[in-house]
Parts: C-alpha cells; structure tokens; sequence
C-alpha cells in the first residue's frame, strides 16, 4: 500500500459525542488534517490542518471536495511507503460527506488504504428532536446543494442536509414544483446549547430564519408535482405521435368525437359520485379520476396536434388559460378601473359575462 488515510467523525456538536475509538486515532496518528476548523469538537484536534481556506478560495463546493481529495491522497502518498494521515470530519463520515464518497472511489485507485471509523451522526438527533422513525417513514436524506436533482419526483418525507445559505434555501423552494403543504421544521445547531428546532412556513424559508453551517430542514410530505407529471404526459404523446400508427394518423377533427364522448363520460362519472355531501365510496372516486385523466388526454392529444402544426403548444393552451381566469377575477386580482362590488355568487356570474364580452388586452395582470 502507498499509505493510509483515517477518517473520523466528530459527532454533531461537542467534545462529549467523540468515541473512544476517534479519540484514540486522533492522539495517535501524527499528520492531521480538519474538513473545517467550524466545529465544536475541532479544538480537540490539535495541530490538524483544516481545509477552510478552500472553501473561501473555491468557485463551487465540488471544486473544494476536490481540492480537499487531492491533498489527502497527496499527503498520504508521501515518501517512498507512504504514511498514515488522519481526517476528521463532522458527524458521521458515512453521512452527507461528499469528501468521503470521493476517497472511498478514488484512494483505493492510487494504493491508499482507508479506515472509516463509525460516529455519532447530527441525524441521529434530529430523529430525536423530531420524534420521527426514519425507517418507518422511509425518509430519505439529501443534500441541499442537490436538492433539485436528488428530490426531483420525491413525495417526501426528506431530511434536507447543508442548508447552511438563504441561497441554498432559495434554490429549493424554486425547484420544487409542489411545495409542502404545511409548515417544514428547520433544524439548527442540535446538540449545542442554542439548539433550535421550530416549524417555518415553505414560503418563508429564505426568509424566517438565519441559516448557518448546522443548519437542516425536515419536509414531511411535497404535494404532488403537477408541472412534472404534466411533462411527462406532453412527451408520452409525442412519442406516440412518432411511433404508433393510430396516434400517428389523428387529426383535431377525427379527434372531435372522442373529446364529446370523453366529456359525458365524465358527467357520469360525477354521477356515480352521489348527491353533495355523501361520503363516495373509493371505486367511484377511481373512476372519476381515470374518465378526468381521458378528458386531460384529448387536450393534450390536440396540443401535440397543435405544437406540429405551429400552432399552439400546451405551455400556450395553460399560459392563455391563467391569463384569462386573472382577467376574469378583477375581485381576486384588482386591476385599475374595476370597482364593482362582489360579494356573491350571482354578482360573479353578472360579471363573468359581462368580462366575456370584453376581450382581454395586452395589459392584463
């Protein structure tokens, strides 16, 4: 071998959450190195080299982990036999250590053996603090760097680690195209003395609190991701448009018949539902799902018709709808001009028509 490297976890906080075994290999191994120096339990590392001046110098986080890789695997390959070099991360090594993930690759490659050493974890408390089971919840934790790619199409629940920016807590708000529904609980600083951990709006999440490096977020549940799941229902009948004979021959007028039969299909299905106010049983709800999804379907089919023609795509058919719904809501959406007094349903219905008459202008809100 051409060297070694010892990784370490420093637990989530103080001095008191290091283990026997950490302890011992930070006495023993000579050359040291810190991830970051912005620990609690950092001190204890005496004479470490901590990497925090890359982490000022660097233009991205991967620029830094691999600054930090390329010193550890250097450090360790010293002298003819290599040596023994010590790391020492926060928490756990195994959990959201993108350092770690990139030494378990790439040391074996150049001869170095690694020694990961089990630690207390800051998951481990946030489970506590939450009163959570992530097991029988089945909750997945992801790095707040790679929010939008790691819980794109998740439902949740997510432990959402590194939010230690309002940047950081900005780009997952605008990734998410379901947001939670309810508040997310934002942990900071578990196991210091001015641990926090309290509920904040979704909408307020770059705004409500101070993040800092301790700084995480529990999302319970996404709502379903409307955007995505209508994408995907765009590209699929593209593709069949490409590849199916029968799609491949349609036009908006052989389509005509099955948008008015799909229509009363759905009437139906409403019916099925019982009067208002009785609780329907789960089969009719099904079915008034599936004849809603046929009736999505014959304007989606249209749209793709539409977008080949040069048309209109369903981007344009969604955009057109928005703006006239707004136009048609002046009460909802006040606009100069509009004062008339809504108040119930009838008064919305007088307007509606009188709106109708009266095309929208480039000037709506």
């Amino acid at each position: 071998m051409a060297g070694r490297i010892v990784i370490v976890g420093l637990g989530p906080a103080g001095p008191e959450f290091l283990t026997g075994e950490a302890s011992a290999a930070i006495h023993r191994v000579p050359t040291k190195f810190l991830r970051t120096a912005r620990h609690s339990a950092a001190a204890g590392v005496v004479g470490a080299t901590a990497f925090d001046a890359l982490y000022e110098s660097g233009d991205t986080f991967e620029a830094v982990y691999r600054g930090i890789v390329d010193e550890l695997i250097a450090s360790a390959s010293a002298g003819p036999d290599g040596r023994e070099v010590l790391y020492a991360v926060p928490g756990s090594p195994m959990v959201a250590e993108r350092t770690v993930e990139m030494l378990r690759k790439e040391a074996p490659l150049h001869g170095i053996e690694l020694e990961i050493q089990p630690a207390l974890s800051f998951v481990d408390l946030a489970w506590s603090r939450l009163g959570v089971d992530p097991l029988a919840e089945g909750v997945r934790i992801i790095d707040g760097h790679r929010f939008a790619t790691q819980a794109a199409g998740d439902r949740g629940p997510l432990l959402v680690t590194q939010c230690h920016s309002r940047a950081v807590l900005s780009d997952m708000k605008l990734s998410v195209e379901g947001p939670p529904s309810g508040p997310v609980m934002v942990l900071q600083r578990l196991g210091l003395p001015d641990e926090s951990v309290r509920a904040v709006a979704w909408a307020d999440l770059d705004r409500a609190i101070e993040p800092d490096h301790l700084t995480s977020v529990y999302i319970p549940r996404l709502t379903a991701p409307v955007a995505n799941e209508l994408v995907r229902l765009d590209e699929l009948m593209h593709r069949l448009r490409l590849a199916c004979p029968w799609d491949r021959e349609q036009t908006h007028a052989s389509l005509a018949g099955f948008a008015i039969e799909e229509a009363h299909e759905v009437a139906e299905a409403i019916a099925e539902l019982g009067a208002d106010g009785a609780e329907p049983s789960g089969q009719a709800i099904d079915h008034f799902q599936d004849e809603l999804g046929d009736l999505l379907l014959q304007v989606v089919f249209h749209a793709c018709i539409g977008a080949e023609n040069g048309w209109f795509t369903l981007a344009d058919i969604a955009q057109s709808q928005h703006d006239k719904l707004v136009y048609r809501h002046p009460w909802v959406f006040p606009r100069e001009g509009f004062d008339a007094k809504i108040e119930t349903s009838a008064d919305v219905v007088a307007n509606w028509a009188r709106a109708k008459r009266k095309p929208p202008t480039s000037a709506w809100p």
